[in-house]
């Protein structure tokens, strides 16, 4: 154990030398976007709740209702006897949502991808990755043993040169993106891809954890006024704009049946909470019912690059680049000081030298408090 230790305090005396030193702050959500630490309480511009939803009274009161009906836990994993009644009824509703044939939900988006990208591809085949792909995209990559070649950023030309030169290699090929993306908020090529994939018998499978609810009316990335594009595998989170927790796939119901049969991270652990798949159910059913209230989020940011005059937002996310660590942390701690929590954003979750700032905004925020955050930061 003294090892162990040693080993431990090195380590982070490296990771604070570098500024990179990380810690959990017991944050209290008074609501959708006022969060109290201590004894301050924070505009918050740093969630992923882009619709209000984790504290939307139908929400929580479907979650209770759940919970007093089925209990407090799965009690196993869903292939034993933890897939309460619940379950088809959320995964029904994501397929229709979203019209595929079926859809399956997991325990997180994190699990989602490291259990269905093995099932997919193995030794023989072939990954393609966006370069800023979220990591768990990465590792579920890793784990399939597949060869991994990555692109550059939205680089559709990049993209085009790999698989002229490297598809007839590989038995099969699977282009993996994010929809939007997490850290800069921009969003992929996604019908340019179809038409990619398509040419070349490759799979794309679009992670939209950040899509859904937020654009094309909350129908997600994989959708262009209102219509389903080509995207064979769309993925998702439940605990973003749904406002609960959970991850999902959605394909064709073969597809959805060969990853139940096969993928670890759904087979070797405990269903989800009944509490959770029932506030999901909710959730899911308010952004179907309410494309206005899935524009406000980036309307909101829109508001915000307006005043900044920065370029135009593609989603709810906007981010600012200070490439310094030391200055990236003394901007949110300024911005702390007038009240407005901004989380910092730094490497290894973003490439070297951009370390950064990450607004993201919510459906529930008040046009006055991003005007005054605008002016904040012009005072900065």
């Amino acid at each position: 154990m003294d090892s162990l230790s040693k080993f431990a305090r090195k380590k982070l005396a490296e990771t604070r030398v570098k500024g990179l030193y990380r810690q959990t702050i017991p944050t209290r959500h008074k609501d959708p976007v006022h969060v109290e630490r201590g004894d301050k309480i924070y505009v918050s511009f740093s969630g992923n709740d882009y619709l209000g939803l984790s504290r939307h009274r139908r929400v929580i009161a479907a979650a209770a209702r759940a919970a007093e009906k089925f209990g407090a836990g799965a009690g196993a994993s869903r292939l034993v006897t933890g897939d309460h009644p619940l379950y088809q009824e959320l995964e029904t509703g994501i397929a229709t949502f979203k019209e595929a044939e079926a859809a399956l939900v997991f325990g997180s988006g994190y699990l989602t991808n490291l259990g269905v990208i093995p099932v997919l591809a193995g030794e023989g085949d072939l990954i393609l990755a966006d370069r800023l792909c979220h990591a768990c995209l990465f590792a579920g990559s890793d784990l399939s043993k597949a060869a991994l070649k990555v692109y550059r950023h939205n680089d559709l030309d990049h993209l085009r040169e790999i698989l002229d030169g490297q598809r007839s290699k590989y038995r099969h090929t699977l282009i993996l993106t994010d929809g939007v993306f997490s850290m800069d908020g921009d969003r992929a090529p996604v019908e340019e891809m179809t038409a990619l994939a398509r040419k070349f018998d490759a799979w794309l499978m679009v992670d939209d954890a950040h899509g859904l609810g937020v654009v094309e009316q909350g129908k997600g990335s994989t959708f262009k006024n209102g219509h389903r594009l080509d995207v064979p595998l769309q993925m998702g989170t439940l605990s973003k704009s749904v406002g609960a927790y959970g991850g999902y796939i959605a394909a064709d119901a073969v597809v959805i049946d060969l990853i139940k049969n096969r993928a670890r991270s759904l087979i070797y652990t405990t269903g989800l909470p009944p509490a959770v798949v029932g506030a999901a159910l909710e959730g899911l059913k308010i952004i179907k019912n309410n494309p206005g209230l899935c524009n406000k989020p980036i309307q909101k940011a829109t508001l915000f690059c307006r005043e900044l005059d920065l370029p135009a937002p593609q989603s709810s996310i906007v981010p600012m680049i200070f490439g310094d660590i030391e200055k990236t942390m003394q901007t949110a701690d300024r911005l702390a000081e007038q009240g407005f929590l901004v989380h910092p954003i730094r490497p290894p979750t973003v490439p070297d030298g951009t370390a950064r700032l990450r607004f993201s905004f919510s459906a529930a925020h008040q046009d006055k408090d991003i005007l005054n955050l605008a002016e904040v930061i012009r005072g900065l």
